[in-house]
């Protein structure tokens, strides 16, 4: 069948040869001035032109049919294979020798361009593929993806990967018999490539190193050994690659919930021992035998009060920011004067403020935004309670609302000390707290983070402008309604 085939194809190219030697041939007969070495030169032309594009075995059969053709055709006696003339014997035989030297080294040179080009283009198609394997750094991710990887990336039919840590088999198809897994073991364990030309399968083990840790099969694509145990290796470091990710990144987890969990225990044992122990001192002047006036008595009662509003606070805060966290908080969304929200917020931190005068500065004409209003207004509350409290005395607070495109920007700037650029990544960050003021002005690290949860949950952003001894500009966008 294979035979078969192949002369199918080849025919026309063998008809071809012939037409085209005797077409030369009648053309020079009928031209007067046509000289036998002319020709040869263009049957010998003919030749490297066939060599280099369609193989030695065409050009040796367009040689003997042009020799026939110029015995026949131009030698004496015309119309006769015979030959009269000895030299002409010789010139023949040259005719064939250099005709068939030729052809060998034109059917060379397009053998080793075909290889070159194929070669281009199997760096080219690993190079592709090596950049679709650093995409995900999740093992179980890219065993699934690496034999569609392999085969959109080089053309073929069917692909499968199995590694001999869990004795489990990848494939594009799950139902395909392209690739029996007693193939795949085979090749797993004796850790050489086999190419199967008639199935046109090739299998060749996963590398890493001297280690082999699995194997990797191609179906419906021909490709060369070193592409193919370039591939193995290829696909060998990436998983190993991968899987050493995925342990840093679980290390690196593991750590920062270390540190998160240490920074969570010094942020709440320092904000609840302050309440806890005015709480504790009040109840013991309370419970002593010392005789207490009526605004003794009052006075030690409004600690116990104030004290346990502050504890209402510090558990409601770290309530909201687990809810927050795991997308709990249901958002009542309603288009909103952000005028009103400003003023609202403003009037519910009159206490917090003290003495900063507060200049609120909304420019006219502004669209609304659809927001929760109540949660908006715990963002500005929270900014004007920071500014409040990170800002001398009586210093001023500007509130600005305006129009930026699509969306309205609120900003909340204070005449405080100034935040330093590296503390501004990390403000919004749970329980951080700034190294300066971290115990001298109260707090527990999750307003601001608070804050950053709810404008993110409104599809906005929120960000902070500083300079050191200039004060700070808290901004956050929504999306107009």
């Amino acid at each position: 069948m294979r035979v078969k085939a192949r002369w199918s194809h080849d025919a026309p190219r063998y008809a071809i040869c012939l037409v085209v030697v005797a077409l030369v041939a009648e053309i020079c007969r009928r031209l007067a001035h046509v000289n036998p070495t002319t020709v040869i030169l263009t049957y010998i032309l003919m030749v490297l032109w066939v060599a280099a594009y369609w193989g030695f075995r065409f050009s040796v059969f367009l040689a003997v049919i042009a020799a026939l053709a110029f015995d026949f055709y131009f030698l004496p006696p015309i119309g006769s294979f015979a030959i009269a003339d000895p030299q002409n014997w010789i010139a023949l035989l040259a005719f064939l020798v250099t005709a068939g030297i030729a052809g060998q080294l034109a059917d060379r040179a397009r053998r080793q361009t075909a290889d070159a080009v194929q070669r281009r283009r199997d760096v080219e198609r690993l190079y592709a593929f090596s950049q679709r394997l650093l995409a995900t750094d999740n093992v179980a991710e890219l065993l699934n993806a690496i034999p569609a990887y392999v085969r959109d990336g080089f053309g073929a039919k069917s692909a499968a990967i199995y590694l001999l840590s869990s004795r489990q088999a990848y494939r594009t198809e799950p139902n395909a018999s392209w690739f029996p897994l007693q193939e795949l073991q085979m090749v797993s364990s004796r850790g050489e490539p086999v190419i199967d030309s008639q199935r046109g399968v090739s299998l060749t083990p996963l590398h890493l190193g001297t280690r082999t840790t699995g194997a990797v099969a191609v179906a419906g694509a021909p490709l060369s050994r070193a592409t193919l145990e370039a591939l193995g290796s290829m696909i060998g470091i990436a998983i190993e690659r991968a899987g050493a990710m995925e342990k840093l990144s679980q290390a690196e987890a593991a750590r920062q919930s270390e540190t998160l969990r240490s920074v969570l225990l010094d942020s709440v044992t320092h904000e609840l021992r302050t309440p806890l122990t005015g709480i504790k001192a009040a109840v013991t002047g309370l419970l002593s035998d010392y005789n207490l006036d009526e605004a003794q008595r009052k006075e030690l009662l409004t600690v116990i009060n104030e004290e346990t509003d502050r504890l209402d606070r510090l558990v409601g805060e770290a309530t909201e920011m687990a809810q927050l966290d795991a997308h709990k908080v249901e958002l009542h969304m309603a288009p909103t004067e952000i005028a009103t929200v400003i003023e609202s917020a403003v009037e519910e931190s009159r206490t917090i403020l003290g003495q900063h005068p507060v200049d609120v500065q909304v420019a006219p004409s502004l669209p609304r935004v659809r927001v929760d209003a109540d949660r908006i207004a715990e963002v500005l509350k929270q900014l004007l309670e920071n500014a409040a409290k990170y800002s001398s005395a009586a210093s001023p607070i500007t509130i600005t609302a305006e129009r930026k495109g699509d969306r309205v920007v609120i900003s909340v700037s204070d005449q405080g000390p100034g935040i330093d650029d590296f503390e501004q990544s990390l403000i919004f960050d749970k329980f951080y707290r700034g190294r300066d003021q971290r115990y001298s002005v109260q707090g527990t690290g999750m307003g601001l983070a608070i804050a950053k949860a709810i404008v993110e949950a409104h599809n906005g952003a929120i960000g902070v402008t500083s300079q050191l001894g200039h004060g700070s500009v808290f901004s956050f966008e929504l999306p107009a309604a």
